[in-house]
């Protein structure tokens, strides 16, 4: 019978080397044993041989097996090291041990793993700092009480998440210090250890009860994921007994100091009716005669209020090319550059277009460019401007543009770029992928073909995804060019 010791409860670089020379020795699990710190090993034990064998052969895992090892060894149960031996032992013989799902071994693994990453989770949600002044500047104390031995595995959060600032974490099990720039793991504390309060807690009181919603109290679930017992070293705590009891008679003043609204569907409803009527009286410029160019088109345009967007919008986007171009390419709406610029499709996606034009050998300057929408629609984050998608009122209201476009280009194709586009020309919502690449009669000598929009392609994340989506929109750009081939560039 051998042991080996550990030099704290979670110490998975100790049990790894010796669990490894272990199996080296060819020692069996239930010869082998794993001491903390002082604890006595048994009557009969040998401490483990400190040499590997020269003749040992390589020690084979799974892949997963190191991380299922190093948090399952966090939980307090007292036969965690031997459990992973006895796992890491089997694998050399069992290479897909882990992949049993039915293994006592494994499931009794997996549920301390899932044990260990809740209370690890508790820990980050449940923890509050405490303030105090020391002779070398301000120091933020705090006590919790985990089930498991999750400080070594929450240090490296709360050292992220509080690098600016000095402080310790104090459990019963283990505590850790960092001051700025190491951590350092110390044995467990008591409670007395714990400042009693600071001066910033009347203050998070304060706000914790201001922002309590008696109306959407529940109190199962709010105990389902903050138990009882993380409540005695929640300085919150105190307020939240008083605030379940008063709940129903805050509620009922909610209510009858709630002012009454119109429902939302007939709000959408009033909205749907003024964005019409705007667009109905903005079609009709110079007293009702409708523009006969593109440029007095472009000039009405300028001033559109068919809809909300032209407030935050920089300027109106219309449409470019010349006015007997055969085919007409349709966005969805112009982006952030377009709307600096105030002309269409020059931003990443543009680029994605031009690129895919030119490998068809497309002259952009013979096509008009345009967009379903003539405003960008967007939502501020910091100093950007995020894309945020049209919703189809804001689509119809701009809609008879693209028909006076359409009126004085007179082309022999459409090109829709993404789903808005083709349901703007089509007048009803169609999907991609049934539509994409085939040639759609849309009455007089005028076709449609539906693509993608470049946009699209940028957003993907994989690789392979991005090539084959790239891949397929020069290949419609190919059949735009054979389609109107009076676009190809000149030879």
């Amino acid at each position: 019978m051998f042991f080996a010791r550990l030099s704290h409860p979670a110490d998975f670089d100790g049990w790894r080397e010796a669990a490894r020379r272990a199996v080296a020795l060819g020692v069996a699990p239930d010869e082998m044993s794993f001491v903390v710190g002082e604890e006595a090993p048994g009557l009969f034990a040998e401490p483990l041989p400190e040499e590997m064998p020269d003749d040992a052969p390589p020690i084979a895992v799974a892949k997963a097996f190191p991380d299922l090892a190093r948090n399952m060894l966090c939980h307090s149960d007292p036969e965690r090291f031997l459990l992973a031996y006895r796992l890491l032992w089997r694998l050399q013989a069992e290479k897909g041990l882990l992949e049993v799902a039915s293994d006592d071994d494994v499931i009794r693994a997996r549920e301390m793993e899932k044990a260990v990453y809740r209370d690890a989770h508790k820990m980050k949600a449940f923890l509050r700092f405490r303030e105090i002044e020391t002779g070398e500047g301000r120091h933020y104390i705090a006590w919790f009480e985990p089930t498991h031995h999750v400080v070594e595995l929450t240090a490296p959060f709360f050292m992220r998440r509080f690098a600016g600032m000095v402080w310790s974490i104090l459990t019963p099990l283990r505590s850790v210090h960092w001051d700025g720039a190491d951590l350092s793991f110390g044995p467990g504390a008591s409670r007395e250890d714990r400042p009693k309060e600071d001066a910033a807690e009347d203050l998070w009181l304060t706000y914790y009860a201001s922002i309590f919603n008696p109306a959407r109290l529940k109190v199962k679930a709010m105990q389902a994921e903050m138990p009882k017992k993380y409540w005695k070293n929640l300085p919150e705590a105190t307020l939240i007994e008083p605030l379940i009891r008063g709940a129903e008679e805050a509620s009922r003043r909610m209510l009858e100091t709630a002012p009454t609204l119109p429902s939302l569907r007939h709000e959408r409803v009033m909205e749907m009716g003024e964005m019409a009527r705007a667009a109905k009286v903005a079609a009709v410029p110079h007293g009702g005669n409708q523009p006969q160019t593109l440029d007095e088109a472009r000039a009405e345009a300028k001033h559109c209020k068919a809809c909300p967007l032209w407030e935050p919008a920089t300027q109106t986007v219309f449409g470019k090319g010349p006015e007997d171009a055969p085919v007409i390419f349709v966005g969805e709406q112009p982006g952030d550059q377009e709307d600096l610029a105030g002309e269409p499709f020059i931003g990443p996606a543009g680029k994605v277009f031009d690129a895919a034009l030119a490998e068809a050998g497309i002259d952009r300057t013979q096509a008009y460019v345009t967009n379903a929408v003539k405003h960008f629609k967007f939502t501020p984050r910091g100093k950007r401007r995020i894309h945020q998608k049209p919703t189809m009122g804001e689509v119809k209201a701009c809609r008879f543009w693209l028909e006076i476009e359409r009126d004085i280009v007179k082309p022999k194709l459409v090109v829709a770029l993404g789903a808005t586009a083709a349901a703007t020309v089509l007048g009803k919502t169609v999907t991609i992928r049934d539509t994409r690449s085939r040639l759609i009669d849309i009455g007089g000598d005028t076709q449609l073909l539906v693509t993608v929009h470049p946009a699209y392609i940028l957003r993907l994340p994989d690789p392979d995804a991005q090539k084959r989506e790239t891949e397929a929109f020069h290949a419609d750009m190919g059949l735009v060019r054979r389609t109107v081939p009076e676009i190809a560039l000149a030879a």
